[in-house]
């Protein structure tokens, strides 16, 4: 099996896995006991809370556990629409955003909020002058991801951390695909809120986190006990924080050389693609992008049939969000580009780990040209197209 699809989920590494047992049946104790058994786990769960946000810059006081980075972008964007409502009551976000916060925006509307939904560019970036041109007396929070999930474009988060910061609005960001794959410092780039998911870098599924800037006044999401500082309440899910802090703890090490070696994988997979199978396209900023991410569109197939044929060879791929698996509408990322209907239905998304080989990637260059040119074969409309197209060069 040739896995390239680490953008839906990654394996948890071996060190995480053995990183998590004992917290399963020896070291089993509920965190929020009084007593010295107690005290061991919680012991662990603040390592794992240190490891956090050491990565990003913050204190580990600023970070709070939840069950992923759907709850994390559910809380951070209703929980700042609550709590600053008297302030106004308009957020503003992009058109590529996940549907966790697509999706917490149209619920907020629904609720009397105002959201402007900023475009973005061919190549996905976010359409600087028009978010500031959003800005008004009564905007309360921008939200704009890290780094885009289908496509891998990084958003020029510093800009709009300043442009939120003079302001005045709360800026948060997504950065479930960004964290633990890039460099983030929450000061640097001016971040007040930044939700991550454990699963996306070689940690355990359910399990990630929200970063609140120490001085952020918002409210709770789940209610109940005093948990996370009385802000998430549910008894602590001590093996999957265990699982989080060491996959933090070994993503931050050895992070530039594993860009590197990502990018240039990357870089390769782009130019065979480009280079040897016609009428593709390359979807997202050509350097701007995750250094695992390539998304690609081809013209004239459909991109099921293509992940498919490629299942059938043990290549796992997927076209766009794992969060949209199953709807027949094209990518509303591929759309918000530029891109037609049409064209946009033939996508391919390829993520790497750094476990990739040059061999993983040459196998797989090899199967789309013959999975593309056989389905092409079977198209009227490239064939059409292929009729015109001679017909002008003759």
């Amino acid at each position: 099996m040739i896995y390239l699809d680490n953008a839906a989920t990654t394996k948890v590494s071996e060190e995480v896995f053995e990183a998590m047992k004992p917290y399963f049946c020896e070291l089993y104790a509920n965190p929020s006991g009084i007593y010295s058994f107690a005290g061991r786990s919680m012991k662990a769960v603040n390592e794992a809370r240190k490891s956090i946000a050491d990565l990003i810059g913050a204190q580990p006081n600023e970070i709070y556990f939840t069950a992923g980075g759907s709850e994390s972008d559910n809380w951070a964007v209703k929980a700042a629409a609550e709590f600053c409502r008297t302030g106004g009551k308009h957020i503003i976000t992009s058109t590529i955003e996940h549907h966790a916060v697509l999706h917490t925006c149209q619920y907020l509307e629904k609720q009397g909020y105002e959201v402007t939904y900023v475009d973005v560019d061919e190549y996905g970036v976010i359409k600087l002058d028009e978010l500031e041109a959003a800005v008004r007396q009564d905007t309360i929070l921008i939200t704009v991801m890290a780094a885009n999930n289908e496509i891998g474009t990084i958003q020029p988060i510093k800009e709009i951390g300043a442009l939120a910061r003079k302001n005045g609005i709360l800026f948060h960001t997504d950065a479930v695909q960004a964290y633990g794959h890039i460099p983030l410092n929450v000061d640097e780039l001016g971040i007040d809120m930044l939700s991550a998911s454990g699963h996306k870098f070689h940690g355990p599924k359910g399990i990630g986190f929200l970063y609140i800037r120490k001085g952020v006044r918002i409210g709770s999401f789940v209610h109940g006990g005093a948990q996370e500082r009385s802000r998430r309440a549910g008894t602590l899910n001590t093996p999957g924080i265990v699982g989080i802090g060491a996959a933090a703890r070994l993503a931050a090490d050895g992070i530039q050389e594993r860009m590197e070696k990502e990018t240039a994988l990357r870089d390769y997979l782009i130019r065979r693609v480009l280079g040897e199978i016609p009428y593709s396209r390359l979807n997202g900023h050509r350097t701007d992008r995750l250094p695992n991410n390539a998304n690609f569109c081809f013209r004239f197939i459909e991109g099921e049939s293509l992940l498919i044929l490629l299942d059938q060879q043990g290549i796992c791929a997927s076209s766009g969000s794992a969060c949209t698996s199953g709807s027949l509408d094209p990518s509303h990322v591929l759309l918000a580009i530029g891109l037609p209907h049409e064209t946009a239905h033939g996508s391919l998304r390829l993520t790497l780990s750094e476990e990739t080989t040059k061999e993983d990637i040459d196998q797989t260059v090899e199967a789309v040209k013959r999975i593309v040119e056989r389905l092409r074969s079977m198209s009227p409309l490239y064939e059409d197209f292929m009729k015109k197209d001679q017909k002008k060069e003759v």
